[in-house]
């Protein structure tokens, strides 16, 4: 065996040319010329010399010179070279930073010319004119959303707040409550009057407190029966029924509707041995064009009854009377008919439905209704215009940040109902000729009493 002068493989002592590299040994006829096929090659060269002395192929191209004598030859396409880039400064390694002596300095590549004054830039690539029109379309619609956005939202905050401002003693943001976020409860006082134009305009047709505890939604309605009979003003020694304290004390053209608000507060507080220390007033007329402005009420009459009501609230425009008539079962009220069902007390059919008690429930199923209707999505358009109807309607020492609170967490579904009545706690009377209505046995503790063991703690 011998080895290849060109690539040091292993090739047979007879072999003309090496199996690997396919080139012919120095010493074959062929590489020499002669015939002398079958002369062996030299095998007394050193192996250091057999190896191959190639180099990597390199390519040089030929130089404008070598076409100039002989046009045949010359390339019929002529490239033009590609300019050279503008040779930047290095930039000093930073300390600690491997540099890199091949790198080339990134410049602005240029096509079309011999240097950068005859060559056209390259430029990156930009985003497609359609595209950046998409983009300009997208950005004018969401401006215009936002314009449109605050534009609406704004009015109405200020309308929401100017309200606020309106119906409460308080800040409209404000709280008294810590924001109904307590366990403690929560007791408001609400009473209702028939306003101005009505006979005894603002003796309170109406008193129920809604006893709240907020960590749980645990609601209690309490009805106070408007011919209680307690002292009026406190500590006077002149008694009148209970629905006389808050226009004695607001006036009798309700000039002062703070003072009847809290005089009468802390007269059921004395009642019923609660701490009621929030009291909201509710004007019926206006409760009647609240009611209308949301597009009337949704009321399911749990019994029917018929009843003698007054043609006209103001008996010295008509002091008549007509029949109406509620029958059981689901039916839409607009704001009168709503009023006549919750003031009716004159009942000739099932008599049940003319107590104070059997009242006030009507009450509470027609505030829960429009409470309902508040909350329904389709009712929101009218808001506006029953925001201003409720101006006339409400007035309350509480803010309407606190009264909304109140609003969402008490829960009327599941309230229990506290009622005082002849057949737990009070007994009649006739008092210089008229019917009151006092405890039994003139205690007034059996009162406070039965309202602690009946609250929903």
């Amino acid at each position: 065996m011998s080895l290849c002068e060109f690539c040091g493989s292993e090739m047979p002592e007879d072999a003309r040319f090496c199996g690997k590299c396919g080139r012919l040994s120095r010493g074959s006829p062929q590489a020499n010329g002669s015939a002398a096929v079958n002369q062996p090659g030299p095998t007394s060269v050193p192996d250091s010399q057999r190896r191959s002395i190639r180099r990597p192929y390199q390519y040089q191209p030929p130089s404008p010179q070598q076409y100039q004598n002989s046009p045949a030859a010359e390339p019929t396409v002529k490239y033009a070279p590609v300019a050279t880039p503008v040779q930047q400064a290095p930039k000093a390694a930073s300390q600690g930073v491997q540099s890199y002596p091949n790198a080339q300095p990134q410049g602005p590549i240029y096509i079309g010319g011999p240097g950068p004054g005859a060559a056209r830039k390259v430029s990156p690539p930009r985003r497609p004119a359609y595209k950046r029109k998409g983009c300009l379309i997208s950005f004018a619609v969401v401006l215009l959303l936002l314009v449109v956005f605050f534009s609406i939202a704004i009015p109405t905050v200020q309308k929401v707040l100017a309200f606020g401002s309106a119906i409460s003693t308080q800040a409209p943001l404000s709280s008294q409550t810590s924001y109904m976020g307590g366990s403690d409860r929560v007791n408001i006082l609400m009473l209702g009057y028939g306003g101005s134009g009505h006979d005894g305009a603002y003796l309170t047709d109406s008193m129920v407190v809604m006893s709240l505890i907020p960590s749980s939604h645990h609601t209690t309605l309490i009805s106070v029966p408007r011919d209680l009979w307690v002292q009026n003003p406190a500590n006077s020694g002149n008694y009148t029924k209970i629905n006389a304290v808050y226009p004695t004390a607001a006036g009798a053209d309700n000039t002062d509707p703070v003072a009847g608000g809290t005089a009468t507060a802390q007269k059921v507080s004395l009642v019923t041995g609660l701490q009621v220390n929030y009291w909201m007033t509710i004007n019926f007329t206006g409760f009647r064009d609240f009611i209308n402005a949301i597009g009337g009420v949704d009321v399911d009459v749990p019994d029917s009854f018929t009843a003698n009501y007054p043609i006209n609230d103001d008996p010295s425009i008509n002091a008549g009377w007509k029949v109406i008539h509620f029958s059981k079962g689901l039916q839409h009220m607009d704001g009168e008919t709503a009023i006549e069902y919750a003031r009716a007390r004159y009942v000739t059919v099932n008599l049940a439905e003319g107590t104070d008690f059997a009242r006030s429930v009507r009450q509470q199923i027609i505030m829960k209704a429009a409470l309902a209707k508040l909350k329904d999505w389709h009712t929101w358009p009218s808001l506006f215009s029953a925001m201003d109807a409720l101006k006339r309607t409400i007035y309350t020492n509480l803010s309407l940040a606190d009264l909304g609170m109140f609003a969402l967490k008490m829960d009327l579904n599941n309230a229990h109902r506290v009622g005082l009545s002849y057949s737990n706690v009070l007994a009649g009377a006739n008092i210089g000729g008229q019917s009151v209505v006092l405890p039994q046995n003139g205690n007034w503790q059996l009162i406070k009493d039965y309202i602690k063991q009946q609250l929903y703690n």
